[in-house]
């Protein structure tokens, strides 16, 4: 079923929703990816590999509302950028959101539940938004909508012991050793997963292009 209906003809095929068979398990990456690098590769491999994921889906956002949009890039180039990194069988990327109408991630959640309820989604971010995640809108009905992956980034450990998140869903953490078991979970269920740390951001990238 596509995911894309009542979209025009003409309408950039990264519009639309991937192809996925029910049941599938489903790895939702979220971010502006302004820009995309190698940081978000591995967060995206880790996941992949931990989860057992049958894709990952990267939903590169119109904007982040928690962010100054005075340095994004057009979303098709970030799309196009972000397709060029992730040149993985198994890795999607889509602005679907776009389409949704949607700037908060509840919301996509929301709705990509209505569209797609015969697949199995787990929210996938990098641990450096853990310490900030209660700022989300209804971030606790994200937590309860589906399992939750963090993946470490450098300087994030940390944050896992004493960030709302981790405190209020102290009881809902499932141990890394059965990571592979989240997506099949009732949420609210999160894991953290170590991984090989890379150092590189989005924001030093565009900081360094601009010296």
């Amino acid at each position: 079923m596509s995911g894309g209906a009542g979209l025009g003809e003409g309408a950039p095929d990264w519009y639309r929703l991937p192809h996925a068979e029910p049941g599938n398990r489903i790895g939702i990456f979220g971010g502006s990816f302004n820009p995309p690098h190698s940081g978000h590769m591995l967060v995206a491999e880790t996941a992949l590999k931990r989860l057992c994921l049958d894709q990952i889906w990267w939903l590169v956002t119109p904007g982040n509302p928690l962010k100054d949009h005075s340095e994004l890039a057009p979303l098709e180039k970030r799309v196009h950028m972000t397709r060029a990194l992730a040149d993985h069988p198994k890795m999607k990327v889509t602005a679907h959101e776009i389409t949704l109408g949607s700037r908060f991630t509840a919301r996509t959640i929301e709705m990509l539940l209505v569209k797609r309820p015969a697949l199995r989604f787990v929210w996938i971010m990098g641990a450096d938004n853990l310490a900030g995640f209660h700022s989300w809108q209804d971030w606790r009905n994200i937590m309860k909508s589906v399992p939750v992956a963090v993946v470490d980034r450098p300087g994030a450990s940390l944050a896992t012991l004493g960030s709302p998140l981790a405190k209020a869903f102290e009881r809902c953490r499932v141990p890394e050793m059965d990571a592979q078991l989240l997506p099949d979970l009732k949420p609210p269920a999160w894991t953290f997963l170590h991984t090989a740390l890379d150092a590189t951001s989005s924001t030093r990238l565009r900081q360094n292009k601009q010296t």
